[in-house]
């Protein structure tokens, strides 16, 4: 393992990726930025399935690139579930509503879909499964979680995607008016890449 490409061409995940995975002490690219290009169809039932189809995908195409032998590929798949609504959007999470309606209004338009609901019912979670394709053909996948409820109106400006809806009562705000250093400790992608971060170290000379 000489690399690590990430199958996302999502930025702020990026920040987040390289901020808990920087004393691996590999290069970490993004999917972009490794120049890699495959048609990916996440066709799977659960988030685990999804982050695996993508992972091995990506994998087989960075293989074919002799500076990616020694790659590992790591993807996600990450979404809301909201218990009160069957745990929707759940893994159509990016998709709620079309892949290019905007965060603003699907937030909106979930809270509108609670209203009136009592914080007891709006019981919530962001889960987020990490997927690994290592040179030697095999995978692992591991999956991390952030328990809340969905608030009463959107807040703050840091995060991204259902951030600002997602409160968290402990806290006492939502996870987009945290620190990126406080949401990396809490957040279910923080968590994930901790416990990948763990596999990868012990499974570093392959």
């Amino acid at each position: 393992m000489d690399k690590i490409i990430f199958a996302t061409g999502n930025a702020h995940k990026m920040v987040e990726i390289r901020m808990i995975l920087k004393d691996l002490g590999v290069e970490i690219l993004s999917q972009a930025e490794a120049g890699i290009h495959a048609d990916v169809v996440e066709d799977g039932s659960t988030f685990e399935e999804n982050a695996l189809i993508k992972a091995t995908r990506i994998r087989e195409a960075a293989a074919a690139r002799p500076e990616y032998k020694n790659a590992v590929v790591l993807a996600d798949d990450s979404g809301l579930e909201i218990d009160y609504l069957n745990k929707e959007p759940g893994i159509y999470s990016a998709r709620y509503m079309g892949e290019d309606t905007s965060y603003d209004i699907k937030n909106q338009a979930l809270l509108d879909r609670l209203e009136g609901v009592p914080d007891e019912k709006r019981t919530a979670r962001f889960v987020c499964a990490i997927a690994a394709a290592l040179p030697d053909g095999t995978t692992e996948v591991v999956r991390g979680t952030m328990e809340g409820i969905i608030g009463h109106k959107i807040a703050g400006e840091n995060g991204f995607g259902y951030d600002p809806i997602f409160f968290l009562p402990e806290y006492g705000c939502t996870s987009a008016e945290l620190s990126p250093e406080e949401k990396n400790e809490l957040s279910h992608r923080g968590e994930g890449l901790r416990k990948m971060r763990e596999i990868l170290e012990r499974r570093k000379g392959l």
